[in-house]
């Protein structure tokens, strides 16, 4: 009598299925260069024949079917493929074994042990006892929904079931995350779903404390704030008031930076902050060295608000003029050239201070009436004033299929991923009135991208390559106009962003449901989930050590280099203990050149080329781009200064770079 039936791990009794068995012996077969399925099928019969006789009157679990197939596998002389099987099922009870350990219980998911852990320690909810409530698909379930809604401000008729499902399973295929604030609350008491935002910062202790105090607000939502320090007086400059002395801008970024590490301990996030000073205020001397120690502003990045005034300067190698924004008066000359080699010295030493091209940042703003002076926490978002945005980002990983983009795909995640963030803004609860307003007037969204070093392992171009700036110009001009032409669907039934008629579109009667469409976020956490490249970034590493929980360490890497080498003679566990961990595997002797050249990692690649990289994508982007741009620790500050002026030339937003293991290591006055 035939076998009908099989006991899953989790106890239910399912269908006895030959197909799954088929699947099992050829993806095997396939790992160790395998290529002919019949063989498959002949072997699963004979699989089939033991379990029967085996199993007469009783019914098999599916360890009782995976050991049969392992004894078949090795019987009929199959031992490579038997090996790849044994291995395989290794890794899957490991991945069970961890799963349980970090959620516990074995639910069944997709999703890396990283992703597992990440969203235990962050995303998922739970009840009063700290136990967790949900599991991943149940958190897309209630973020889908509770997005889905903002349609029915809209359209009382309209089927919500249906956008529900498609934002459940875009995210549940993770093929489109959105931001980290609005996976942890959609659907919560908290509902404040933006993850960057921009305040204003004037001349005086109440607006300086009042913008200390919505900040604190924004960092126990998850979010990272932005802010430029410009406004505040000079250092000593006479307080007419008081006839005191002022402390300047860095003193009041030091309260700012002690105020984050309060709030950060209890939140679910760290803290962020973007600390920004224009290149013509007097302080800036200080500002650039005021992280030179490496421990002071830990809770901020810092950004130097460089204008075409004054890198015309550099250039002409003359002087800059820094000027008291309070009075408007001139305070001295300092030469242009000194200014910027202490920014590329700091840079260099330790990563700090980024740039800010204020005006490129203009040029493309979109509401001209209104002055853009400062970014979100990563630089990627340049805001106004009380302005936030909600970001997400489509996985272009996947938008891969057998070697080719995917195009149709793409064109699909992207309408319904600016539907979804279009839908944020109606449903988000926002911690200020000002800030509710301008952004219900300006509907600002921003869909970027992660996974883009993965595409081109898939598409096996390298990053450092013309062919790599070409496909990172074509994604992004692609996605810019799927998403443009996703806006004007939708301001067709939901009307343009309020604020239409002040906009550059209203001349040319471009009707518009959001203004900004695009950035590139950095991807940190939701790029964790997806398990995929950050934004655009290459990868750090191919094989790599990480623990998952404290006593316990798992080997990771990346699913399309081993894809790519799993066929070779020299694929094996001692192979990839041998290389993990490495920086770079261009020293590898057992790889190909070929391969060498597609799987580079970041300090594989030169400072030119993840400059050419950001300026493909920030070309088709409407907002900017966040990109760091690595160097070796050997690389010179001459090198830093030809990438920042490539990045000006090629017209970037802004750029940062960090040099690998860098740290203090001399002393740069400027007088």
């Amino acid at each position: 009598m035939a076998v009908k039936k099989v006991i899953k791990r989790d106890g239910r009794i399912v269908d006895f299925d030959k197909d799954k068995i088929i699947e099992a012996i050829f993806k095997a077969a396939l790992s160790v260069g395998g290529k002919d399925r019949e063989i498959a099928e002949e072997l699963s019969n004979k699989v089939i024949d033991l379990v029967n006789e085996r199993f007469v009157d009783k019914t098999p679990g599916v360890e009782d079917i995976q050991d049969i197939i392992e004894y078949m596998l090795i019987k009929e002389g199959h031992s490579k493929t038997a090996k790849a099987y044994i291995l395989y099922r290794q890794k899957r009870k490991e991945l069970r074994e961890f799963r349980e350990a970090i959620l516990g219980k074995n639910i069944k998911t997709n999703l890396s042990l990283n992703a597992l852990k990440l969203l235990r320690d962050k995303y998922l909810l739970r009840d009063e006892q700290g136990n967790i409530i949900e599991t991943p698909n149940d958190m897309f379930r209630r973020v889908a929904k509770n997005i889905a809604k903002a349609d029915l401000l809209y359209d009382k008729k309209a089927d919500i079931s249906k956008v529900e499902d498609e934002f459940f399973n875009v995210m549940s295929n993770l093929d489109f995350l959105p931001n980290s604030p609005t996976l942890m609350n959609a659907g919560t008491e908290i509902q404040q779903l933006m993850s960057t935002f921009v305040l204003p910062i004037d001349d005086s202790i109440e607006s300086i404390f009042e913008a200390l105090k919505n900040a604190a607000i924004i960092h126990k939502s998850g979010a990272g704030t932005g802010f430029t320090f410009s406004n505040i007086r000079p250092k000593n400059d006479v307080i007419h008031s008081t006839k005191g002395n002022a402390t300047g801008p860095i003193s009041f970024m030091k309260i700012f930076d002690a105020a984050t590490d309060v709030i950060k301990q209890g939140g679910k996030r760290r803290g962020a902050n973007m600390g920004i000073l224009r290149v013509d205020h007097p302080d800036i001397v200080e500002f650039i060295t005021s992280k030179d120690d490496q421990k002071s502003l830990t809770n901020f990045n810092i950004s130097v608000a460089l204008t075409d005034k004054f890198m015309k300067a550099v250039e002409e190698n003359r002087e800059h003029t820094l000027i008291n924004l309070h009075d408007g008066k001139e305070v001295k000359k300092i030469k242009a050239r000194e200014v910027f080699n202490l920014i590329m010295f700091q840079a260099w030493k330790t990563g700090d201070p980024g740039l800010l091209f204020i005006d490129t940042i203009n040029k493309d703003n979109p509401l001209p009436s209104m002055k853009i002076e400062a970014t979100d926490s990563c630089a990627s978002q340049p805001l106004f004033y009380n302005e936030a945005v909600c970001l997400g980002s489509i996985n272009l990983a996947n938008m891969v299929n057998e070697g080719r983009i995917n195009f149709d795909r793409l064109s699909k995640t992207v309408h319904i991923a600016v539907h979804f963030l279009d839908n944020v803004i109606d449903v988000n609860k926002y911690p200020l009135k000002e800030i509710k307003n301008i952004c219900l007037s300006n509907r600002k969204i921003g869909l970027g991208v992660m996974g883009f070093a993965d595409m081109l392992y898939q598409l096996r171009v390298p990053y450092n390559s013309e062919d790599g700036v070409k496909i990172a110009a074509k994604v992004m001009k692609f996605i810019r106009d799927e998403a443009e032409k996703a806006s004007v669907d939708l301001a067709k039934t939901k009307g343009v962003f309020p604020n239409w008629k002040q906009s550059v579109y209203a001349k040319d009667k471009i009707k518009l449901r959001n203004p900004t469409l695009t950035t590139i976020p950095p991807t940190g956490s939701i790029s964790i989930i997806a398990d995929v490249s950050t934004g655009i970034e290459p990868n750090l590493s191919i094989c790599y050590i990480r623990k998952i929980l404290e006593n316990k360490e798992f080997f990771y890497i990346n699913k399309y280099f081993e894809e790519a080498i799993k066929e070779h003679d020299y694929f094996s566990e001692a192979f990839l203990q041998r290389i993990k961990n490495k920086g770079s595997i261009q020293d590898v002797e057992e790889l190909s050149n070929e391969d060498k050249k597609v799987f580079v990692v970041a300090y594989d690649i030169s400072p030119e080329w993840h400059i050419k990289i950001q300026a493909a994508f920030q070309k088709y982007t409407d907002n900017a781009v966040s990109k760091t741009v690595n160097f070796r620790n050997d690389a010179t500050i001459q090198n830093v200064e030809k990438a920042y002026m490539l990045a000006y030339e090629l017209g970037c937003k802004g750029v940062t770079i960090y040099r690998e293991g860098s740290k203090s290591e001399q002393i740069f006055t400027l007088q």
